[in-house]
């Protein structure tokens, strides 16, 4: 880390600390679409979430948590930029193979489609082809799904070219079996020069406009994945010259909207953008924090979870999920006041158990713990009494997480007494960076320092033992 610039350390935050006035301007206006402007002539869910009615299946849990989810889904339909009408649930052991819906609930959304001349209709769970086509053909209206509600948030958030890049790759995965055209005219053979000028691999026999697409869309995601390949290739070397030097790893997971920028903004004065709208943060930004005696360490803020988070997405920020991976210590940030904490923990550690990261010691932290309730704070701790319970807005618990941090960060083994000349200043510098510092004392002969140091500086420093 000595004589190395910062910059080849630490993620740029220039991303990640947009300004908000510049983030409103990103917000979604009326009759905007997420449409795949290199496929032509077809439908790829046009998003234009304006006026929706959200429709949800109750099939395991309790009626309260079936309401959690359909009321988590209103708030993902309003980070879109979409106004909620209205909401309906159904009783089911399962959903419709059909129509994810009964028949007669069907009917009864198309009747509030009507009435409150909705254009969308979300529906809480991820519907297959056939069945976005049937309830479609019912409600008469544009029907999306969870999942495609999630991309295309993520798709309005990315900022980084990387980002950007995961979320389309994602959004492409989803789309591949889902292809739909308009009319006959995805289902004309075409060759030669009707192929579009598509030139060696165009030509022949023919092929279907919807196989023209669905493999100009794999040659897409082929490329997506060579530049994310080459990113990580990036990431991976600003990680293992972290690694080298020995420097500890925080990582800073959870819930979106449990308030984590905002602890990163505290702990290190980050300057990442806080904002009260779920996936506010989508590029990872890693910080550089001390501990009180000196010892340093990174500090990594990381993309929000959420229930039923898509699989596509897991797979796509997989190179970006690995700041969890490598982690020496997860700080687990859960919403204290939302009305299901437990919830959230629990859709997080199963993005954990996916991305193999419940091994990593696991601090979980319940943030904004001055908006919760009294009483609801009285059973969270007794559910996990090991828990912390801050604010980063109020600053309250902000010293015993430190604390906590700096406890539970590996520490060096090797007990070193050595007598530094002055003219050894550097080493005095990486003893304080990267060693746990003991006692420090200037004497007429050089620098008599006492310190906890990893095996590789011990070697650097065995001539100077005392």
């Amino acid at each position: 880390m000595i004589g190395q610039p910062e910059s080849e350390w630490f993620d740029d935050a220039a991303d990640g600390g947009l300004e908000l006035s510049d983030r409103e301007a990103l917000r979604r206006v009326a009759g905007f679409s997420t449409e795949l402007q290199d496929v032509t002539e077809v439908e790829y869910r046009q998003l234009r979430l304006e006026r929706v009615v959200l429709a949800g299946v109750w099939t395991t849990g309790t009626v309260t948590e079936a309401e959690n989810s359909l009321a988590e889904l209103a708030r993902l339909a309003e980070t879109a930029g979409s106004d909620v009408r209205q909401a309906l649930m159904q009783r089911r052991d399962r959903p419709d193979p059909a129509t994810y819906l009964g028949s007669g609930k069907a009917k009864e959304l198309r009747e509030i489609v009507l009435v409150e001349e909705a254009d969308t209709v979300i529906c809480d769970g991820e519907l297959t082809p056939g069945q976005l086509r049937q309830l479609e053909q019912i409600v008469k209206v544009k029907v999306v799904d969870r999942t495609a509600l999630i991309l295309d948030i993520f798709a309005q958030h990315a900022r980084s070219k990387e980002g950007k890049a995961q979320v389309e790759l994602a959004q492409m995965q989803y789309l591949l079996p889902r292809l739909r055209g308009w009319g006959e005219s995805l289902s004309r053979q075409v060759g030669g020069r009707a192929a579009g000028g598509l030139g060696i691999g165009g030509r022949g026999p023919g092929e279907t406009k919807i196989e023209i697409d669905r493999r100009r869309i794999n040659m897409r995601m082929a490329k997506l994945r060579r530049e994310l390949a080459e990113m990580k290739t990036a990431r991976d070397v600003k990680r293992s010259r972290r690694l080298d030097h020995q420097v500890p790893s925080v990582v800073i997971a959870g819930y979106t909207n449990a308030g984590k920028s905002s602890l990163l903004n505290r702990l290190t004065d980050a300057g990442v953008l806080v904002e009260n709208a779920l996936f506010a943060t989508l590029d990872p930004t890693v910080r550089r924090a001390e501990t009180d005696d000196g010892r340093e360490y990174t500090l990594a803020d990381t993309v929000g979870f959420v229930r039923h988070l898509p699989h596509q997405l897991i797979e796509a920020f997989r190179s970006t999920l690995e700041e969890v991976t490598d982690a020496d210590l997860i700080v687990h940030v859960v919403d204290a006041s939302d009305p299901d904490p437990l919830a959230q923990i629990r859709a997080v550690h199963e993005v954990f158990e996916e991305i193999g990261a419940m091994s990593v010691p696991e601090q979980i932290v319940f943030n904004k713990a001055d908006q919760a309730d009294p009483e609801a704070t009285h059973r969270l701790r007794q559910a996990v009494p090991d828990a912390l319970f801050v604010s980063a807005r109020t600053g309250e618990g902000l010293a015993a997480l430190r604390d906590l941090i700096d406890r539970r960060l590996p520490r060096p083994e090797t007990a070193i007494a050595v007598l530094l000349p002055y003219t050894r200043g550097d080493l005095v510098t990486r003893i304080h960076a990267e060693a746990e510092l003991l006692s420090e004392e200037h004497t007429e002969h050089g620098t008599a320092i006492s310190a906890r140091v990893d095996a590789r500086l011990a070697g650097v420093l065995a001539p100077y033992q005392q």
